[in-house]
């Protein structure tokens, strides 16, 4: 939620006319992956939960690109979207180490 958060402020401050483009993508992007956490902690299986948790970890590295992108056309300030990116890489790696986890773990 945090990320969600960060890349929300971060992309009010691009071009206009990424609206419809990087904007959309963005916000798209980082209210998928705590979204896809939340939907698979719901879930019955561990097969299920983890399955979710990919999903979750593939929005992150599309929400890495689309500020990779940001980053390659100077859009923005360049300490927030730093920031951004520091954290989803880090959201990248929690992910994954939960994905391993629910999966890893005995059937109860």
């Amino acid at each position: 939620m945090d990320l969600t958060d960060l890349t929300y402020n971060y992309s009010k401050e691009l071009p206009l006319d990424e609206r419809f483009n990087l904007i959309d993508q963005i916000n798209r992007c980082s209210c998928s992956i705590p979204s896809n956490i939340a939907e698979g902690s719901g879930k019955r299986t561990n097969t299920h939960n983890a399955e979710f948790l990919s999903t979750a970890l593939t929005s992150s590295f599309e929400l890495e690109t689309q500020l990779l992108i940001c980053e390659r056309r100077a859009y923005g300030d360049s300490d927030k979207l730093r920031s951004c990116l520091e954290l989803v890489q880090e959201v990248q790696k929690m992910i994954f180490a939960f994905r391993e986890h629910i999966v890893n773990r005995p059937v109860s």
